[in-house]
Protein backbone atom coordinates (compact mmCIF):
# COMPACT_ATOMS: atom_id res chain seq x y z
CA UNK A 1 0.00 0.00 0.00
CA UNK A 2 2.96 2.69 0.80
CA UNK A 3 4.17 1.47 -2.74
CA UNK A 4 1.00 3.02 -4.18
CA UNK A 5 0.52 5.96 -1.89
CA UNK A 6 4.47 6.95 -2.53
CA UNK A 7 4.35 6.70 -6.21
CA UNK A 8 0.94 7.90 -6.80
CA UNK A 9 -0.31 9.45 -4.03
CA UNK A 10 -3.40 8.18 -3.77
CA UNK A 11 -5.47 8.31 -0.48
CA UNK A 12 -5.22 5.18 1.42
CA UNK A 13 -9.41 4.69 1.62
CA UNK A 14 -8.73 4.62 -2.52
CA UNK A 15 -5.95 2.35 -2.09
CA UNK A 16 -8.13 -0.20 0.17
CA UNK A 17 -10.76 0.22 -2.05
CA UNK A 18 -9.67 -1.46 -4.90
CA UNK A 19 -9.36 -5.46 -5.59
CA UNK A 20 -5.96 -6.76 -4.46
CA UNK A 21 -5.41 -8.23 -7.86
CA UNK A 22 -5.59 -4.24 -9.42
CA UNK A 23 -3.42 -3.32 -6.49
CA UNK A 24 -0.87 -5.78 -7.52
CA UNK A 25 -1.14 -4.78 -11.60
CA UNK A 26 -0.51 -0.79 -10.23
CA UNK A 27 2.67 -2.00 -8.47
CA UNK A 28 3.90 -4.29 -11.16
CA UNK A 29 3.24 -1.76 -14.02
CA UNK A 30 4.85 0.65 -11.21
CA UNK A 31 7.81 -1.66 -10.71
CA UNK A 32 8.50 -1.67 -14.63
CA UNK A 33 8.50 1.58 -15.16
CA UNK A 34 11.40 1.89 -12.08
CA UNK A 35 13.72 -0.60 -13.62
CA UNK A 36 13.56 1.06 -17.42
CA UNK A 37 14.45 4.25 -15.52
CA UNK A 38 16.96 2.55 -13.78
CA UNK A 39 18.43 0.87 -16.87
CA UNK A 40 18.37 4.27 -18.74
CA UNK A 41 20.17 6.19 -16.26
CA UNK A 42 22.53 3.30 -15.80
CA UNK A 43 23.26 3.51 -19.36
CA UNK A 44 24.04 6.84 -19.47
CA UNK A 45 26.60 6.44 -16.85
CA UNK A 46 28.85 4.64 -19.01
Amino acid sequence: MAFLAYHFHWPQEEILAMEHAERRQWIEQISSINRRISEESEGKGR
